[in-house]
């Protein structure tokens, strides 16, 4: 049921807001973004991306001159902060693609060159304090995340200051990586993509007004029929088994060897006891807090579009 505070567009209605913003992305520069399973085409770019794009420049010139008239009003220099961006949805939805896609795209405009992307992965708990804690098999899900160091982190972003530091996680020993980081100073825009970003839980430590959502200026939902994300999501598993799950020192490597007969059940399984848990538990509640929902046809492609 689609929420009354929505317009709904369909993907041609949407396409038509593009007005005459120009494609600046080329096929090579695409194909170096995609996705495993995910093939983005430039037809995408041009009739999803870039209508998303004008509309999140025309909200981040709105941002800048309310903030202008603000320190004006106080008597003091016009700060001019990071627009911070969030990307939720499901496993095997397409998010890092998406984020990558529309950090690409929204780097194209003159005004904001300088657009980073965090993912939300690198504030996971390391697994040594999830096994410890007796949670790692609700890994993904709110409670495994270091939500205090994510609103830090976050906090620290909006306040502009310099070279902060963003854990990095790897997706092959499906653990954060020690004493590695990514810094990130004073970007003109934060794309900051993950499962759980739009949750509204206090964070231990704080304030309970206090959460994740208060630093987003915009955020997107990525949404698709639940049949078609777990289909996605075996079809990733599938690819992965072929060619990260045997990297060395890949945490699935025991993973690898299944049978093609086995595979995929093993996949299932694992969509059925957690990822369809956590989809229908935490993700989708958090859908209707979003500013834009894009609906994703069983194609990957977006077929219709929610508007708050």
């Amino acid at each position: 049921m689609i929420p009354d505070d929505y317009l709904v567009m369909t993907r041609n209605e949407w396409a038509e807001l593009r007005a005459s913003t120009p494609l600046t992305l080329s096929e090579e520069d695409l194909s170096a973004l995609r996705g495993v399973n995910e093939d983005v085409s430039l037809e995408d770019v041009a009739n999803v991306y870039l209508p998303l794009s004008r509309l999140i420049n025309l909200h981040i010139a709105a941002a800048r001159q309310l903030t202008g008239i603000r320190d004006t009003f106080l008597g003091r220099p016009t700060h001019r902060g990071p627009y911070i961006i969030a990307i939720a949805g499901s496993v095997a939805v397409g998010k890092s693609t998406f984020a990558r896609v529309l950090q690409a795209v929204m780097a194209r405009w003159p005004d904001h060159p300088n657009v980073a992307l965090v993912t939300t992965d690198g504030f996971l708990y390391p697994n040594s304090k999830l096994v410890a804690d007796g949670i790692m098999h609700r890994k993904g899900f709110p409670e495994s995340y270091d939500r205090k160091h994510m609103v830090k982190f976050l906090a620290a972003v909006k306040a502009g200051e310099h070279n902060i530091e963003a854990p990095i996680y790897s997706h092959v020993s499906y653990d954060i990586v020690p004493d590695q980081f990514q810094l990130i100073d004073q970007p003109d825009i934060l794309i900051f993509e993950g499962l759980n970003v739009l949750q509204t839980d206090g964070v231990d430590g704080l304030k309970p007004s206090t959460i994740v959502s208060d630093f987003f200026d915009f955020s997107v939902y990525l949404d698709a029929d639940e049949q078609d994300i777990e289909h996605w999501y075996v079809a990733r598993f599938l690819m992965l088994q072929k060619t990260s799950f045997r990297a060395r020192g890949a945490y699935f490597r025991k993973l690898a060897d299944l049978t093609p007969e086995e595979a995929p059940e093993a996949a299932r399984q694992i969509w059925r006891d957690i990822n369809r848990v956590n989809l229908l538990e935490n993700i989708l509640p958090t859908r209707e807090r979003a500013d834009l929902v894009l609906r994703k046809a069983s194609d990957h492609s977006v077929s219709e579009i929610w508007l708050r």
